[in-house]
Parts: structure tokens; sequence; C-alpha cells
């Protein structure tokens, strides 16, 4: 792709046909890196022998970016750590007090953020500070914390020199467009700011100089850009950002291309480290890329079940289920719905009969290409489709305001056939959100998933209450 600054129309072809090429392509095979052949995140759902699906950490990132399009607040505390007591912490609670260009100012407003979120708060005055700090940063997605380190990466960028000075790094093809997306749109205003992919698909003839300022690729195309071919030159990198960092140790290879890339950055370079985990390899990772950082983490809340109504329904067979299903579902006035499988195999027959029986649904599992899941949940976020059906790649992550029950047509189970307590808090917790009553509903068929509702009723120490699905009354009651 050619500089995408100078029209946002244009752009948004452009990133159609980018997207269009990667149902095609696969990851780039470097010759540094031939794993990531096998590293591509279109071909990353799995079955694992029980059935259930396992996807790799690309895609489940992937899927909670897309669907936590916009900015989800967070009401989690921020642990702020520095080395250095002397480097003053400032936050800020309007994006005008940042001083920012009038232009980029106005591309943050276009994005529809009106005011900073908690974590931006804080990092947007370290990350455009003088001298400039380096940073490890750890929040979940829908944070701000991508329209943090693109705002700090645009303000750095000196559009009189043509050639790059910000270097920002994601694992996957994918996850690199989405970077360069939120980068495009909140520099639409700015005309003189150019960014460059540097991702497969992307080819530049031998001989060439990159004279776009920002650079946004993978770590193996990187490397052959700036070391084998010369197309631009590291010493002159002025920042550089290494987003999705627990995605990055996930993906083979990865951690070392990045700590090559690294070791070729001048030593006035600022450093910022994005992560939506806080785990100990992160930090071991982080600790040998960024130095003297101040750290800025959200710190761990349990997800309330106050405000979500829980309830079982006895079954006999996949068959009651689904009529189950069909009753609830004629009585109560639902927003949207979201149904849990254990397996896709389950997923798609049900989905199969409520698609026969007239109901808008979508599918979410592993047949479908990344391009294909993004669309379904373009769809389902717009309203498009009222019920979605899927395995446990949702159970964390998603936001849409207007689903108001979820169904545990299968309740969650860990390896060894127990129930798994946090994955139910993660499902039933998409119900609920932003302060609204939810409901939780339980699809019981054996003594065994009996067994697990009881566990899961036990742990949270929450009534789980019996719903007869035959009984309309009754179920008109919990809808009231």
């Amino acid at each position: 792709m050619s500089s995408t600054k100078v029209d946002w129309g244009k752009y948004a072809e452009e990133q159609e046909n980018l997207v269009s090429k990667a149902s095609n392509l696969e990851i780039e095979n470097q010759s540094d890196s031939p794993s990531e052949t096998t590293e591509s995140i279109t071909r990353s759902a799995s079955i694992a022998e029980d059935g259930k699906e396992q996807i790799s950490a690309a895609e489940t990132s992937l899927l909670q970016k897309i669907i936590r399009k916009g900015l989800v607040e967070t009401t989690k505390a921020l642990d702020i750590q520095r080395k250095n007591p002397n480097s003053p912490l400032y936050s800020i609670k309007s994006f005008e007090a940042l001083h920012l260009k009038p232009e980029l100012l106005k591309g943050v407003y276009a994005m529809g953020f009106n005011t900073p979120s908690k974590i931006q708060e804080t990092a947007l005055p370290t990350l455009l500070a003088d001298p400039p700090q380096n940073m490890i940063a750890q929040s979940q997605s829908g944070t701000g914390k991508t329209a943090a380190f693109v705002l700090a990466m645009l303000s750095r960028v000196d559009s009189s020199k043509s050639y790059p000075q910000v270097l920002c790094l994601s694992p996957t093809y994918e996850l690199a467009i989405q970077t360069g997306e939120v980068a495009a749109r909140m520099s639409q205003f700015c005309s003189e700011i150019k960014l460059k992919y540097a991702v497969r698909g992307e080819e530049l003839s031998r001989g060439s100089k990159i004279e776009d300022h920002i650079i946004i690729g993978t770590p193996g195309k990187v490397l052959d850009w700036a070391i084998k071919f010369k197309f631009f030159d590291l010493k002159k990198i002025s920042v550089f950002v290494l987003d999705e960092a627990d995605v990055m140790i996930a993906t083979q290879g990865h951690q070392d291309q990045c700590i090559r890339i690294h070791k070729l950055l001048p030593s006035t370079c600022q450093m910022m480290f994005f992560s939506a985990t806080y785990e100990p390899e992160v930090m071991e990772f982080a600790e040998i890329i960024v130095s003297n950082p101040i750290i800025i983490r959200l710190l761990k809340e349990e997800e309330s079940l106050d405000n979500i109504k829980q309830y079982y329904v006895k079954c006999k067979d996949v068959d009651e289920k689904y009529q189950a299903i069909t009753n609830i579902y004629g009585v109560i006035t639902i927003g949207q719905a979201i149904i849990f499988c254990h397996t896709r195999k389950i997923a798609n027959w049900l989905a199969g009969k409520m698609i026969k029986d007239g109901h808008a649904v979508a599918i979410l599992s592993g047949d479908l290409t990344v391009i294909e899941r993004i669309s379904v949940l373009d769809r389902f976020r717009e309203g498009l489709e009222k019920v979605l059906i899927t395995t446990n790649v949702l159970a964390r992550g998603i936001d849409v305001e207007q689903v108001t029950i979820v169904v545990n047509f299968d309740l969650p189970m860990d390896q060894s056939q127990r129930a798994d307590c946090e994955t139910y808090l993660h499902r039933i917790g998409r119900t609920g959100r932003f302060g609204k009553s939810g409901i939780a509903i339980n699809l019981i068929d054996s003594p065994h998933a009996m067994q697990i509702c009881q566990d899961i009723e036990r742990h949270f120490k929450k009534k789980i209450h019996f719903l007869d699905a035959e009984d309309a009354d009754e179920i008109e009651k919990i809808g009231a």
C-alpha cells in the first residue's frame, strides 16, 4: 500500500483490497522465521480430541478488538509504578490539556473520543512528555490503549523529515491492519503524515527507500525490509511500539525477532510496550525491551453477578434443550442473545434449526475464516442478527450493550470435566453489562450437568433458580 493519509475514502477502499488479500495469503514466509507460515490466524482454530475449539492467542485478541470497537470504559483501578521517583507523573481530564496539534485533536474527536479513558488519563501525558519516557502498559482490549499509543506515535512525527521515525510491531497481519486503521482515522486531518504497512502482500522494488514517517508491521517483514533490503534505517527510529506483547510471546520466533530489531535501535529511542496481560513471562520480555519504564496496569477486578438473574432448565436431550430455547424466546422480549455451545458440531446443528424456524441467527466457529468472523461480529454488533451462537471463542471480551440474555446450551467444563467457573463468569458476564440487569439460563440434560451447575452455584455463592420452560407465566416473570 502506498501512503495512506491523502484521502480517507481512498484509504478505506485500499483497506478492503488488503483485507480481501488476507483470505488468500499466509503469514509472510520469512527466511529467518519458517514457523510464520504455520502461524496464520486464518487457520488457527483447531479441534481438540473432545471436540472443543482451540484458537490462538492472536485470533482471540483480534476478535476482542473487533467486538469491542469503540471505547469500553473500565472502572478498574490503575496501579502505577516508576523506577525513577524524580520522574513527574501527570493526569489529564480532557484531550485539550495535552496541547495537541489542532488537526490531531480534530481527528481524536472525529473518532468519538470525547474524554480520555482511565488508562489514557495517565498514559498520554507520560507518552507525550519531553524528554520522552519509556512505558509498559497493561490493559484489556477496548480500554483505549491503542488510541493512546497511536496518538503518541502521530504526535512524535516530524513531517519535514522524509524517512521512517516511528516503528510499531504487531504479531500478525490482521492485528497490524487494526492498528493501522486507528492511525489512519486519527490522522485523517493530517495529510502530511504518511504511514506504511510492512506486512505480507506489501512489496517494494530493490533499492527503494521508504519515505513514510510511520511503519506498522510484523517482525519478520520489518527485519527483512530493514536488514536484508535496507529500505529504511532502524538507527533513525525515535519511537518504537511493541503492541500485543503477550500474543507476540505466544507466536514462535516473534520474540527473538523483536529482540533483534530492538538491538538495532538507537539508545535514545522511546520504547512503548503494550500487553493485555501481566504474566511473568510478559514482564521478563518487557525488561529486555524497555529500560527504566513507567508501568501502568489495570488492577484485577472480579466481575459481579449481582445484577444477573441465573436460572437452570432441566432437559432430557438436545431436542428438549432446543424446545426450551424456543419457549423462552417466544415469551420474553430479548434485545440480543448469545448461546454458548461446547462443540462446533452442536453450534452448527443449533444454528441450522433456529434459522429453519425463522430466527435471525449468526454463528461464530472455526469453520469460518478471520474475514468471515469479522463480518459476523460486525453484523451482530449492529443488531442485524439477534442471536449469536458460538463456542468459547467469545467467552471473554465481548461487550455489546444490547445483549440481555446468555444461554449456556452446554455448561463450561475444564479438561477434567469439572465445572469451569472462570469461563462461566466470563460467559454470563456478557449480559448485565453497563450496570444493566441481565439473564443467564443454563440448560441441564444429565446428572453430570446438574452437578456442574451446583458446583458453580456453590463457587459464586449465588442462587441459580429452577425455571420450568414449559410454563409461559414463569418465563414471563423472569423477563419482567
